[in-house]
């Protein structure tokens, strides 16, 4: 049955539909075998599709590795010419790259080696904006892998050759149009992360509310102030926490010992002297041990050994700076007398112990009901503290470095507890804390408008490129010439051109099967 090439969309009366392999040779890639020695060294430079992750430039040279001659004439992989079009075909389908030079590939390729009148650069951009259509035309149960026969029956337009040529540089004089603006975007997008960090530090190094500060000074507690009231706020609060503890054990009692004995709170610890700031000098530091009501790790995960009610739990994954992901959340087994001490409050902060130690958010729910795992810390600060000052402090010390020194692990760095409460916090005023919050609050709501108008540009550019690249191929982006040789023609010509071959091929496999059957 012969295939016919389906006309994706209307072109220009020289244009003409066909199939890919029509307009070159299709060559799929193989890999010699990586237990000899002999089939590897620098001789042939040889790609896979893991070379070309991360990787934007339209042609290549080289891959990490390169096979030898030997290796070459012992595997499926083939030597195809410079200017040849390689087209991922697994793993991911759709990576596309043009080699500068004489080259193999693995067998994760589908290749095209263009025949004369085709340029490879018209055959790359057709391929960069038709990635859907060929995943579309994949097909396997493990994974989608798109078969030579498959990628050589791709519909493809053809246009006269100077046709093309016109194509390309007009593609190209718009994408480089676009690259600059894209970069510029990005220059931007680098230039706020820095802003953020700078107004962070100005917050901390209480530059930020310097002026507030001096105007309001006579209205100010001092810190030795500011410790006694953290020390009664914190003392009360433990009275009552022990008062609870009290009655949760007789609790406990009268019904048999049901369970685990509730905690004994932690009794606070005081500190003996004042530590100075290093921040500014009206200000004080508290380790966060001293500081905070309570500062404890969630809850263990174990599906064998947990018992009581199902509770939605957070873990390291559901926590991001400033703010949760609560979709899908799993449950863990919580007892009754554990919610307290694993549940959250409004207010409360969480803290990532592994994977970014230090990445925190507010919780900001009254309603919610949920517990963590032992994955985050969960921090409640007195009266005098905001939780939201300790939140950007937090920010500002993990990408400044002053939360490293806390850090465990080598390889995998954590926070653990004892880690945690070491952490130096500052101390000021609870009115110039919420002036901070309120200025940073402000200061960030500006970037994330930024970033997001940012993010808008570029999805913006990736539209004007699929917009480009289908004008391209529609005939739409530069004025046809009426003196140029119809494709029709060059593709006559190509198939003459390819009927020797094509012939030659099916001799040398005939004669091939003969000797196999002799």
């Amino acid at each position: 049955m012969t295939f016919s090439p389906e006309p994706r969309w209307p072109v220009p009366d020289n244009w003409a539909w066909t199939k890919l392999s029509r307009v070159g040779d299709i060559v799929a890639g193989g890999t010699p075998s990586t237990k000899v020695s002999a089939y590897w060294g620098d001789e042939i430079p040889w790609i896979s599709p893991a070379d070309l992750t991360g990787y934007a430039a339209k042609k290549i040279r080289k891959g990490a590795k390169s096979i030898s001659r030997t290796g070459l004439a012992n595997s499926s992989a083939k030597l195809m010419p410079a200017g040849s079009v390689h087209f991922s075909s697994r793993a991911p389908i759709g990576y596309i790259v043009i080699s500068s030079e004489p080259m193999a590939t693995n067998q994760g390729f589908k290749s095209l080696v263009p025949a004369p009148g085709i340029v490879a650069d018209f055959a790359y951009y057709y391929l960069m904006a038709s990635r859907e259509y060929a995943r579309q035309r994949a097909s396997g149960t493990t994974f989608l892998e798109l078969s030579g026969k498959a990628f050589g029956n791709l519909s493809v337009p053809v246009a006269p050759t100077a046709q093309q040529r016109r194509i390309v540089a007009k593609i190209e004089e718009l994408f480089s149009e676009l690259d600059k603006g894209v970069e510029n975007l990005e220059k931007v997008r680098e230039q706020l992360k820095v802003y953020r960090q700078a107004v962070l530090k100005h917050a901390f190094e209480g530059k930020l509310t310097a002026q507030w500060r001096e105007e309001n000074k006579d209205r100010l507690d001092n810190s030795k102030q500011l410790l006694a009231r953290i020390k009664r706020e914190r003392t009360a609060h433990y009275a009552r926490q022990l008062k609870g503890w009290e009655d949760a054990v007789e609790a406990w009692e009268k019904n048999g010992q049901l369970g685990k004995k509730p905690t004994r709170p932690r009794k606070p610890k005081y500190p003996d002297r004042l530590t100075s700031s290093t921040h500014d000098p009206s200000w004080a530091c508290l380790a966060l041990g001293e500081l905070a009501r309570e500062a404890v790790l969630g809850k263990m995960l174990d599906r064998e050994k947990n018992t009581g009610i199902s509770k939605p739990y957070l873990g390291n994954i559901n926590l991001r700076w400033g703010r949760f992901v609560l979709e899908n959340l799993k449950v863990i087994k919580v007892e009754k007398n554990e919610m307290q001490r694993y549940s959250l409050t409004k207010g409360d902060l969480v803290i990532c112990e592994g994977g970014e130690p230090g990445r925190c958010a507010v919780w900001e729910s009254a309603e919610q009901t949920i517990v963590i795992q032992k994955a985050l810390h969960r921090v409640r600060f007195t009266e005098s503290y905001n939780s939201y000052f300790a939140f950007y402090f937090m920010m500002y010390a993990a990408h400044s470095g002053l939360l490293s020194p806390h850090f465990t692990g080598s390889t995998i760095k954590h926070l653990t507890g004892k880690g945690l409460r070491k952490v130096l916090f500052p101390i000021c005023t609870l009115a110039e804390q919420e002036r901070i919050v309120n200025l940073l609050n402000s200061a960030v709501a500006h970037c994330d408008k930024l970033e997001r108008l940012i993010e808008k540009e570029v999805r913006q550019s990736d539209l004007l490129r699929q917009s480009i690249l289908q004008k391209a191929f529609s005939g739409e982006l530069v004025a046809q010439d009426p003196d140029d040789e119809p494709a029709s023609a060059l593709l006559e010509r190509i198939k003459a051109e390819k009927a020797p071959q094509t012939y030659n091929a099916k001799l040398r496999n005939k004669r091939r099967r003969a000797n196999i059957t002799a």
